[in-house]
């Protein structure tokens, strides 16, 4: 099982009515999946890839290409980078609750990647609030949230004594079954026998375990890896140089009193949910006032400090650094 990462991507807020819980953003996966690099054969050296005109195989330099989208078949509208750097979504470093709803009504298919949430400075108890009354409501929280200049749709969610983040698929990128050849729900509908549904329900409950993940591997990977260290332990191996490299997390976010942003919340009548593209005034309200408190204390302030994200991806594992090291324990 993989370790955990303690390393923030990056640090901000779980936002809903006038409560801020200052978060930090874990991942919570990590690729383990075997990277075949191409290799030179005759050098070892690494084989990379050439930007190359396919009309006529030619190299193009980076200052020669542009990015466009195809509107229509083989018709393409060429955007600057400026005017796609003007459509990234501003960086808010904060995962904006839209709503509420019941974790059932989100099926499956729209759950993508999970992230963890750790609570930083004194969110520890609003936290744990937010983390108990989703688990006994058994809802979730709908939110947006920008990681690296992406915006994505995400759940909120109570799981064991954490808060996992969850991305979720845009609705346009989800399939319907509708045009799937599917049999009708209900055993009476299909024709179901008692006496198929009971043999059904027996043989569920001879293979019923729990959960273990560590008993279910990848037999490809564990071949290959088998095969790696054999030729690793017999001195067949070429050493690949490897630039690591590790990111600052920014800084925190604050955390106001948790009765008194409640009360508030409620007085205010939060419970609608926003609307697209909406973005929390009343958060926006708070951090200004307490920048106008600073300024009266301090010629300069950095009141507005933005914390930029540093959205990096899951580390992956290629097969060739296993090797190496299999190859100095030898």
């Amino acid at each position: 099982m993989a370790t955990t990462s303690k390393r923030a991507l990056w640090k901000g807020a779980i936002s809903f009515g006038l409560v801020h819980i200052p978060v930090a953003l874990h991942s919570a996966t990590v690729n383990q999946s075997l990277d075949f690099d191409w290799l030179d054969k005759r050098t070892m050296d690494r084989v990379g890839y050439k930007r190359i005109n396919k009309t006529t195989g030619k190299e193009v330099a980076s200052s020669n290409i542009v990015k466009g989208i195809e509107y229509e078949d083989g018709q393409y509208v060429v955007l600057s980078k400026e005017e796609i750097s003007a459509a990234y979504p501003k960086t808010t470093q904060t995962v904006e609750i839209e709503a509420f709803v019941p974790l059932d009504d989100i099926p499956f298919v729209y759950l993508d990647r999970p992230y963890y949430l750790s609570p930083i400075g004194r969110g520890a108890k609003v936290y744990a609030l937010l983390r108990e009354v989703l688990k006994k409501t058994q809802k979730v929280a709908v939110a947006k949230v920008v990681i690296q200049t992406k915006q994505h749709l995400a759940i909120v969610m109570g799981c064991g004594p954490a808060l996992v983040l969850n991305l979720l698929r845009w609705g346009d990128e989800v399939r319907p079954w509708d045009d799937l050849e599917l049999p009708p729900e209900g055993s009476k509908a299909v024709g179901l026998t008692a006496k198929e549904l009971k043999m059904g329900e027996q043989l569920v409950d001879d293979m019923s375990a729990s959960w273990q993940p560590e008993q279910f591997t990848d037999s490809f990977k564990e071949q290959i890896m088998a095969l790696v260290r054999e030729k690793a332990e017999a001195g067949d191996i070429s050493a690949v140089q490897e630039v690591d490299t590790d990111d600052e997390a920014p800084a925190s976010a604050t955390i106001h009193d948790l009765t008194e942003m409640l009360q508030r919340s409620l007085k205010a009548g939060t419970r609608t949910p926003a609307k697209e593209g909406s973005t929390a005034t009343t958060t926006k309200e708070s951090t200004a006032k307490k920048a106008a408190a600073k300024k009266s204390t301090s010629k300069k302030t950095a009141g507005n400090k933005s914390t930029k994200a540093e959205g990096s991806t899951s580390t992956t594992r290629s097969a060739k650094t296993t090797a190496k090291k299999a190859a100095r324990r030898a």
